[in-house]
């Protein structure tokens, strides 16, 4: 995703570090935050990684939250 694609408050990284920050990729993504854990700590803290390792596709728009 280009920086222009990106809303001003969308997050870089996934950051599973802090509660709130995992529930939010959790509902980003609309899948459990563990299994947002599971996919940093498999293919790192990118968003389009994350998402194609939870089999969504980046950026996911089905959630609302944007």
């Amino acid at each position: 995703m280009s920086d222009h694609e990106r809303t001003d408050h969308e997050p870089s990284t996934v950051n599973v570090s802090e509660p709130w920050t995992l529930a939010y990729w959790a509902r980003r993504l609309e899948v459990p935050a563990e299994r947002i854990e599971e996919a940093v700590e498999a293919v790192g803290h990118e968003p389009a990684k994350v998402a194609a390792h939870v089999g969504r596709p980046w950026p996911f728009q089905g959630s609302g939250i944007v």
